[in-house]
């Protein structure tokens, strides 16, 4: 939902509770809040301070945290940022991340060298150093910036990675996610656990029989085509097409009404049947209308895969919503080169992926020749897959960056994408707890989501391509 899709940072600026005319300055510390604030500012990031607080807006003591998390929790605060603008105060961020239950991220300015006389001004890496044990002693979990300046290129990449992993994590919670019909009988591999999910991560399964999303479509297929000209018109104008006019209303006829009842439900995502029954919904291939929903950020997964449909949610959240998934296969190896694999599906993909070269097309599905379905190959660039996925109790997200590479033309929606290792990774998805479905995004975002793990409490990061230790090298 578009309230999740917005990230307010609190800002939380700590000092010693101590002054003097050199050590622990109070002018000092207040020029480096100032200076934080700015960068902020010049970044556009929409953030809340503590000004409230005191006269200098700093948080210097502990029993202050109550009225902080109390003050962040009524402006909608999503993630916190903890500058130490000189020594700090440890256990004053510590409380307040215990208490708000938000990402944090920790840092501090590199400090000045000694002056002539030897005289140290502010010693923030030593209080960053104490601030990392007390965070740990009251179960905090933390992202660490690397001690640097405001205009070190670290900080950007740190802080921008940082609020994106947040989105993810909000993005997560209290989802809502909608089942439309039964999986097909012999797609036991996206069998889930819909108990569970609810219990471990508060993730909602909505459902909906496909006699009620018949009805649905009727009524605006029978009494409401003229909601309907402008999508129709939208198709023509973006896609090249020899289907109907006639089934092209069939098609937004289907869109409006799995977006009305996703509305009326505040779902964030669907995982749908799209053979048998759906098919007879007004005589039409699904495929085309989930990627035109998924475009409009709200992500559908055919064959009824709610992972599927959660892993969509996190990959497009860790762009910042700014780029549009695509839920793909993983089909057959490259013919000529080791390192790639063709990621397709019947027609799915977004429009928005499309590579440019060529107009995409509306056409029919490769196995009955029935419209609509996407016919493209995806754009050139890097692209990041992931999937969200559990066995024997362990629920894990898979993560790997890659970039598209020339190969043969299919039917459908597809991209040959190429990575260093793919047997590692084929072996990797194999021996599980995966399965041939994953959410792609034109980004590297395996960072993001590595990061975001850390504050999805049951969800283990499963690095691939890039591995734990060149994601970690990039955040430092």
């Amino acid at each position: 939902m578009n309230h999740k899709r917005k990230i307010v940072l609190g800002l939380v600026p700590t000092r010693r509770d101590v002054s003097g005319e050199f050590f622990c300055s109070i002018e000092v510390a207040l020029n480096r809040k100032r200076a934080v604030e700015k960068k902020l500012k010049d970044m556009k990031i929409d953030f809340i301070n503590i000004d409230f607080l005191n006269e200098e807006g700093l948080i210097r003591k502990g029993l202050d945290a109550q009225k902080i998390v109390d003050h962040f929790n009524s402006k909608g605060v999503d993630a916190i940022f903890c500058p130490f603008v000189n020594f700090g105060t440890e256990d004053a961020i510590a409380k307040i991340g215990k208490l708000l239950g938000k990402p944090l991220l920790l840092w501090g300015p590199r400090d000045d060298a000694p002056d002539a006389d030897g005289n140290r001004c502010t010693d923030t890496q030593c209080g960053l150093f104490a601030a990392g044990k007390v965070l740990r002693q009251f179960g905090v979990p933390f992202t660490y910036m690397t001690n640097c300046s405001l205009d070190d290129p670290i900080f950007e990449r740190t802080l921008n990675n940082f609020l994106a992993a947040a989105q993810v994590v909000k993005s997560f919670q209290h989802m809502r996610i909608g089942q439309i019909g039964v999986r097909p009988e012999t797609f036991w591999s996206v069998k889930c656990n819909e108990i569970q999910l609810l219990e471990k991560f508060g993730v909602e399964v909505v459902p909906i029989t496909m006699i009620e999303l018949q009805n649905i479509f009727n009524d605006f297929y029978q009494n409401r085509k003229h909601e309907l000209l402008d999508i129709v018109q939208k198709y023509k104008n973006n896609f090249l097409t020899t289907v109907n006019d006639d089934f092209l209303l069939r098609t937004a006829a289907l869109n409006r009404a799995i977006r009305s009842w996703a509305d009326e439900n505040e779902l964030d995502a669907a995982a749908s049947s799209c053979w048998g029954a759906m098919r007879q919904i007004g005589g039409i291939a699904s495929c085309f209308t989930f990627g035109e929903l998924t475009d409009e950020k709200l992500p559908v997964a055919c064959e009824v895969d709610i992972h599927g449909a959660i892993t969509s949610i996190m990959a497009q959240a860790s762009t910042g919503w700014t780029k549009s998934s695509f839920l793909a296969d993983l089909t057959i190896r490259h013919p000529t080169n080791d390192n790639a694999e063709l990621f397709w599906h019947c027609g799915v993909f977004p429009g928005s992926t499309a590579s440019k070269a060529h107009k995409p097309e509306i056409g029919n599905n490769f196995d009955e020749g029935r419209p609509t379905v996407g016919n493209f190959r995806i754009a050139d660039g890097d692209v990041t897959l992931c999937r969200f996925d559990c066995s024997n109790d362990q629920y894990q997200l898979l993560m790997m960056e890659g970039k598209t590479v020339d190969g043969p033309a299919t039917s459908g929606t597809y991209g040959w994408i190429e990575f260093k290792d793919w047997p590692k990774i084929e072996h990797k998805i194999v021996t599980g707890p995966y399965i041939h479905h994953c959410a792609g995004v034109h980004a590297r975002t395996a960072p993001v989501l590595y990061e975001a793990c850390k504050y999805i409490p049951g969800l283990i990061p499963d690095p691939v391509e890039p591995s734990k230790e060149e994601i970690l090298a990039s955040l430092r």
